[in-house]
């Protein structure tokens, strides 16, 4: 691709970016001016929809700021640098969101809850955390594989270099897919299509993946949602 092509399609995405730094703004000061719990739950899906689409943005910003055919870098790293800054906002807002539904605080003093109501928001809290968690260590994982591709194309490639590139990405790879497979269990455990008592289950082994997946002597056991009926084709 030409540089002139490369630059009109640049700038067409920092335009994007652009609106959707403004549009988000306007749905975060919605969010925190909300004076009914309705409002707020609207207002913040629609915040998530547009941090949505500022991340798909910032996916192709750092893929040209991985080409080699990219020279000058410097407003593609900025342009990210504030994606990046919006998600964390939301971030902030995503956990106040789960806090407020799942916090301990929350469930000692729901005395008017009966047990089986009580059981499901502590299991939905707990599957919050697990993808908290994962979400951060993906984040940190992308950021390692990044360092390291830019590391890689300063000097003379280097090939063990490249294969703990590939390792990280297959990673992240199955941290997403857990990250759904427990959000989709969150979802149907809300809606009672699965209960509690199927989800401690397998709680022991996701923990396990959770917590250890980073150790040399980990083993992923790749059939852990099996006996759950996730549907996950849809």
């Amino acid at each position: 691709m030409c540089a002139c092509v490369f630059k009109a399609e640049i700038e067409r995405v920092f335009k994007k970016v652009a609106e959707g730094m403004e549009v988000f703004e306007e749905c975060y000061g919605k969010v925190l001016n909300a004076t009914t719990s309705n409002q707020k739950e609207k207002y913040e899906a629609d915040l998530k929809k547009e941090i949505k689409k500022l991340q798909r943005l910032r996916d192709q910003i750092k893929t040209w700021i991985q080409s080699n055919e990219i020279k000058d870098k410097s407003d593609l790293v900025n342009h990210r640098k504030l994606i990046e800054k919006q998600m964390e906002k939301f971030k902030a807002i995503e956990k106040e969101m789960k806090t407020k539904a799942y916090s301990k605080e929350g469930l000692l003093q729901s005395t008017k809850l009966d047990p089986k109501e009580r059981e499901k928001i502590e299991i939905c809290g707990w599957l919050s955390e697990q993808v908290d968690k994962l979400t951060t260590q993906i984040d940190l994982r992308e950021a390692e594989a990044e360092q390291l591709m830019n590391s890689n194309k300063k000097k003379k490639k280097d090939g063990g270099k490249s294969d703990q590139i590939k390792e990280i990405n297959h990673r992240v790879e199955r941290h997403k897919y857990h990250v759904y497979c427990l959000e989709r269990i969150q979802r149907l455990v809300e809606n009672e299509s699965l209960s509690p008592s199927e989800v401690e289950e397998i709680k022991e082994d996701v923990a396990y993946y959770v917590n250890e997946n980073g150790n040399d002597d980990f083993f992923e056991d790749e059939g852990i949602y099996d006996d759950l009926d996730l549907d996950l084709g849809d």
